[in-house]
C-alpha cells in the first residue's frame, strides 16, 4: 500500500495500549554489546518472566537470529516451566532488542466485529545515528509487515514507539528534543512534525513536553516520561529529591500537563509517579524509570530496580488498573542496556474482537 491516502483519511488510528492485543511481539537478547557475558543471562531471566506474565492473556510472538536461536529460546521457555501453546517464535535476525522503536507501529479501524489492523513502517535511525551496528533494524518492521500480510504505511520519516504515547480518543504524548532533534530528519520542525503524527496516528492534539532524564540515550523518549493509562488521566514521572539532576525536567513536564488540555479541550488528571532514584551501571546513571511499564491484556508488567520505591509505584498503577495485576518485573540488568520493560515490547491489537 502507498503512503496516499494518509492512515486518518482511511479512518485508521493508533489505539490506546490498554486496548484488547491479539500479541505481544518481542525481539530475543542477544547483544553482547549492549549486555556483556555475565549480565545477558539475567536479561533472559527477565523476558522469561515477562513471557510467563503475558501467555495467560495474550499470544506472545518472538523474533530470532537462526534456527539454532530458535531451539535454544525454546528450551529455556521449556525450561523455566512455561507452555510454548501461546509462543510464536519467527526467524527475524535483528542487531538488538529494542522492537519498541524499530519494530511496527500497529494501527486499528473500526469497531470490535468489524475492527481492521495495519500499521506504520516508519524509519529507523538507531536513535539519531549513535550505534551505526544497529542501523539494520530499520529492515525488521518490514519483514513482519510480509509475514503478517497486513496493510502497511511508509511514512518516510524517522519516529522511534518509544517517543510516543497515545489515549486511542486522539491525543498524543510526545517530547520535543526527540521528535524535533537535528539528529532526526534534519530538525523537522515542529508543524510538520505535528501534521505527520495526525495524518499517521489519527490524532487530533500532540501535548509536547520538553524534559528528559539523565542516562537517557533516545535523547527523551516519552515512555520514560510520561504515560496514559486511560484516556483521561496521566502518570507522569517525577523526582521528589530537588539536589537530583532530574527534578528540574521532570518537573516541568509535570506542570506542562497541569496546564494541558486533551482533544476535547478538556483538562486531564495527572498523578506524580515516583523515580526509583540512582540508579547506576558501568557507564553511570542509567534511565531507570517506572513509567517504562507495559500493559498486556490481563496483567501490567512493572520495571522493579530494588529500591524502596517499587512497592509505591505498583501501588499507584493497582489503583490505575483495578482489573489487570501488576506484577513487578527486575530489571536493574534489563535497564544496563538503557532501556526496560516497554522498549523492548511492542502490542499488536486484536481486530474482530467482541
Amino acid at each position: 500500500m502507498t503512503d496516499r491516502p494518509y492512515p486518518a483519511a482511511q479512518g485508521y488510528r493508533m489505539p490506546a495500549e490498554w486496548e484488547p492485543h491479539a500479541a505481544t511481539w518481542l525481539a530475543w537478547p542477544h547483544n553482547r554489546e549492549t549486555w556483556d557475558r555475565s549480565v545477558l543471562p539475567e536479561v533472559e531471566k527477565t523476558y522469561l518472566a515477562m513471557i510467563r506474565v503475558l501467555v495467560p492473556g495474550e499470544e506472545v510472538h518472538i523474533l530470532v537470529n537462526d534456527q539454532a536461536s530458535q531451539k535454544s529460546v525454546e528450551n529455556k521457555i521449556r525450561n523455566a516451566g512455561i507452555t510454548l501453546d501461546r509462543v510464536r517464535l519467527h526467524i527475524i535476525p535483528t542487531k538488538d532488542a529494542w522492537i519498541r522503536d524499530y519494530g511496527p507501529n500497529f494501527l486499528v479501524s473500526g469497531e470490535k466485529e468489524k475492527r481492521k489492523t495495519a500499521f506504520n513502517n516508519w524509519e529507523f535511525d538507531s536513535w539519531g545515528g549513535k550505534y551505526d551496528d544497529l542501523l539494520h533494524d530499520n529492515e525488521t518492521a518490514g519483514k513482519i509487515a510480509q509475514l503478517l500480510n497486513l496493510p502497511t504505511f511508509e511514512p518516510g520519516i524517522v519516529l522511534e514507539g518509544g517517543a510516543i504515547d497515545v489515549n486511542g480518543r486522539g491525543t498524543c504524548l510526545t517530547t520535543e528534543p526527540c521528535l524535533l532533534n537535528p539528529n532526526r530528519n534534519g530538525g523537522m520542525d515542529k508543524d510538520t512534525m505535528e501534521g505527520f503524527l495526525k495524518n499517521y496516528l489519527g490524532v487530533k492534539t500532540v501535548l509536547w513536553l520538553k524534559g528528559g532524564m539523565e542516562g537517557d540515550d533516545t535523547d527523551g523518549h516519552i515512555d520514560n516520561l510520561a504515560r496514559f493509562v486511560n484516556p483521561t488521566t496521566i502518570l507522569c514521572a517525577y523526582e521528589e529529591d530537588s539536589s537530583d539532576s532530574n527534578y528540574k525536567g521532570l518537573k516541568d513536564n509535570y506542570d506542562t500537563l497541569k496546564s494541558a488540555t486533551d482533544q476535547d479541550g478538556n483538562a486531564m488528571n495527572i498523578i506524580r509517579l515516583p523515580m526509583p532514584g540512582k540508579v547506576t551501571g558501568p557507564t553511570g546513571r542509567l534511565p531507570a524509570s517506572y513509567a517504562n511499564f507495559y500493559i498486556g491484556n490481563r496483567s501490567v508488567l512493572l520495571p522493579a530496580y530494588n529500591k524502596a520505591n517499587d512497592i509505591k509505584a505498583r501501588s499507584i498503577l493497582q489503583e490505575a488498573f483495578p482489573e489487570r495485576e501488576v506484577v513487578p518485573i527486575p530489571c536493574r540488568e534489563l535497564v544496563q542496556g538503557f532501556g526496560s520493560i516497554h522498549c523492548v515490547t511492542q502490542q499488536q491489537p486484536e481486530d474482530n474482537f467482541k
